[in-house]
């Protein structure tokens, strides 16, 4: 079982890969996979008071995953974006590999996720605003972006508040 120590921080170059989609072949490791995303998570959300989300290459698991968990879980295999709103918003954004630095960044304001769930079935999924922001850092780290690469300007990053 993976935990908060073995969460890739900031300067690793996975941190910087492309990941590969998942196979259906492959869907019986998104199980323990998953598991470990969220013992990780559990860990950060301890420590540092923040976590709602978490991509597989944060662990060094270079698949296209991420487990989200707000209110309930959600696993997403190998998502896709759609429908981009121009509209845009800023924000600052945080990161589990970097956990005391907040970086400002724009993000679109609303898009629609298809992705595969836990049992191979297509799923739409139609977000905005905080969830739309969540789901476009995680989809980063998917492709080898950290929020750092989409700061606004060279003041974009303070240090987070100890909780």
């Amino acid at each position: 079982m993976k935990h908060l120590e073995d969460l890739i921080l900031l300067g690793d170059p996975r941190l910087y890969e492309v990941c590969e989609p998942i196979t259906k072949e492959e869907l019986p490791q998104v199980t323990e996979w998953v598991k470990n995303l969220h013992n990780v998570m559990e860990g950060i959300r301890a420590k540092y008071k923040f976590g709602r989300g978490i991509a597989a290459p944060q662990l060094g698991i270079m698949k296209r995953l991420i487990y989200v968990n707000i209110d309930h879980p959600v696993i997403i295999i190998n998502p896709a974006f759609e429908n981009l709103s121009d509209e845009m918003f800023e924000l600052w954004d945080d990161c589990m590999s970097f956990p005391n630095l907040l970086v400002k960044v724009k993000r679109h304001k609303s898009l629609v996720m298809k992705y595969l769930d836990e049992n191979w079935q297509e799923q739409n999924w139609y977000m905005e605003d905080a969830l739309s922001e969540l789901l476009q850092h995680e989809y980063d780290h998917l492709n080898g972006i950290l929020c750092t690469m989409r700061a606004i300007d060279a003041q974009s990053f303070k240090w987070r508040p100890t909780p």
